[in-house]
């Protein structure tokens, strides 16, 4: 995988092997450095923890590691080529107490936003109009202005005629990266795209009623249409646009991004009543698997920002930080944990303490000064 900005004389060259991913940074501004893939490494995993063992990360122990690399590759195409990047967030909990946006996806959202708005990039923040408020906070929180929050539309059409005007104008979008939010679930048609094995094709048509196909699903089987704006389409549309790479950030299967993981190997992994028919169909160019969605945000802000030698952005975004977003945003947004469906600051069922453990991690991991609370 090869990444080039002429500008910047930068050439990224990766090579996958058996032991993980081996890279080098060869010729940034004239000089030669070698990136110690040791930081990169460890970034990933931080963040490929499961305390709740809730979530894909859990099957890793038995079956392996998702998307190896996929964290590295992305931050390196960030950093090599970003210019415009959209961010897609916003998971809607109807049942919660109140009806809120989730924790998990908005933090994550807006620290890539400050994170590549601090080395130049243009950023936009996409979400739909119930995740709204959240989505104004946490960015606010991390220092940007809520007008980059953008409302594409609640259909189709309108999605659609979104990502027409935006993409025509310049500079032209780089990357569009999705984090923790819902996409539609597979089709046959998207089966048998995806496999040539008639015999996985048959048990998903069997697992899989045509009235159950192409919804977008909660972890726990419920259909969530309605509160859903089909903000998927961009990704639809930037694959055939052909000239916008695309990220997806994920922790349950059920996020845009996981179409790139076979149906049969999230299903199998999700082992629950509901596996065959909530994973996502939507694929994308690179796929972060993390055991919170946050934190794969967070991990591929480091990450690009480390590529770029400009981890000092990260520094005024502490503990103390963290906090203090995620209590707002649960107040002042409001927010809600996606699985206990409380407002109270905590992301997937983890008390806070828990929860921020991978971010401090990464701070070490980068040499950037330990913090408390």
């Amino acid at each position: 995988m090869k990444g080039i900005d002429g500008r910047r004389s930068v050439l990224y060259e990766f090579c996958l092997s058996e032991n993980g991913l081996a890279s080098k940074l060869i010729g940034v501004s004239g000089r030669s450095h070698v990136i110690q893939i040791a930081h990169l490494d460890e970034i990933e995993r931080l963040i490929r923890r499961d305390p709740a063992r809730r979530g894909l990360v859990a099957s890793e122990e038995s079956r392996g590691a998702l998307c190896p690399g996929h964290l590295a590759g992305a931050a390196a195409d960030l950093a090599a080529n970003g210019r415009r990047v959209l961010i897609v967030t916003g998971f809607f909990i109807p049942s919660a107490t109140p009806p809120a946006a989730e924790t998990d996806g908005p933090p994550g959202a807006a620290m890539l936003a400050a994170a590549f708005a601090g080395i130049g990039m243009q950023v936009q923040i996409a979400t739909d109009d119930r995740c709204r408020s959240a989505v104004e906070i946490a960015v606010r929180e991390m220092g940007l202005p809520a007008t980059i929050v953008a409302i594409p539309g609640s259909t189709e059409s309108e999605v659609e005629n979104w990502f027409q005007r935006t993409v025509a104008t310049e500079p032209a979008w780089s990357h569009l990266i999705a984090i923790e939010r819902v996409g539609p679930s597979h089709t046959q048609t998207s089966i048998e795209q995806q496999t040539g094995n008639e015999a996985d094709q048959a048990e998903f048509e069997d697992l899989v009623p045509a009235a159950e196909q192409n919804h977008c699903y909660n972890m726990r089987g419920v259909c969530l249409d309605d509160f859903t704006a089909p903000l998927h389409r961009l990704f639809e549309l930037a694959d055939a646009h052909g000239k916008i790479t695309t990220i997806g950030i994920g922790d349950g299967g059920n996020e845009i991004g996981m179409g790139s993981v076979p149906w049969q190997e999230l299903r199998q992994r999700l082992n629950n009543a509901s596996a065959a028919r909530t994973p996502c169909r939507i694929s994308t160019d690179w796929t972060i698997v993390a055991g919170v969605s946050n934190w794969g945000g967070m991990a591929l802000a480091a990450a690009t920002l480390l590529l770029r030698n400009r981890q000092a952005i990260l520094l005024p975004w502490t503990t103390k930080q963290q906090l203090q977003q995620l209590e707002r945003l649960v107040f002042e947004g409001p927010a809600v944990d996606g699985i206990t469906r409380l407002p109270e600051p905590t992301v997937d069922g983890l008390p806070f303490l828990t929860y921020i453990q991978p971010w401090e991690g990464i701070r070490r991991a980068i040499e950037l000064p330990a913090d408390d609370l």
